[in-house]
């Protein structure tokens, strides 16, 4: 099956947390591949980090600065933004690529922060016409492996499932971690095939 793995990296997990970076990549689960020719990677524009630090929890005031500042300065605005994801799902690479089916989008825990910013902020209506209503989470489908007693408590982590697949550290940049994520998928997927 074909899917868009994506990324944000925003200013906080606040239900008035801004995008300030955003990064999809397309991969096929049966051939383990990435269509690193169809992935993007853009900044959206926010305030000055000045202007957010007072709001923003101590995290992101020490990890994402610099991702904030980007946003500020080479960020492109909400509208572009949401033409941008137009291009690219009318694209004719992206049409092909996809069979002309409605994209099934796919991330880690997208459910519970990614998929609630962009209705937020492309429109549930937007969303529901240019993606399907089905999407793939890894970090629920982590928990239902560890139901099943194939992972041990814990590793629905981004953090603990990188570690335990040998993998590196979170990088914590969108395009980096929509890529890392289809990996790990990839590679629970020949883990547990049986």
């Amino acid at each position: 099956m074909k899917y868009l793995s994506f990324d944000l990296e925003a200013t906080g997990l606040e239900e008035d947390a801004l995008i300030i970076e955003f990064a999809m990549i397309p991969f096929c689960s049966d051939t383990k591949t990435m269509e690193h020719s169809l992935a993007k990677q853009f900044f959206v524009q926010c305030p000055t980090f000045e202007e957010l630090k007072p709001n923003l929890n101590q995290w992101v005031v020490e990890n994402n600065e610099t991702l904030i500042r980007k946003a500020n300065s080479e960020g492109v605005t909400m509208d572009e933004f949401k033409q941008i994801m137009q291009d690219y799902v009318d694209s004719k690479e992206v049409k092909e690529y996809f069979g002309n089916e409605r994209i099934v989008l796919f991330g880690k825990s997208i459910s519970a922060i990614d998929l609630p910013f962009l209705n937020r902020d492309l429109g549930w209506e937007w969303m529901n016409k240019n993606f399907h209503h089905r999407n793939l989470d890894l970090s629920c489908y982590t928990l239902g492996l560890i139901d099943m007693g194939l992972l041990e408590k814990g590793m629905d982590s981004g953090n603990k499932l990188m570690e335990f697949l040998s993998m590196g550290d979170v990088a914590h940049t969108a395009l980096e971690d929509a890529v890392n994520t289809a990996q790990m998928y990839f590679h629970l997927l020949d883990k547990f095939k049986k």
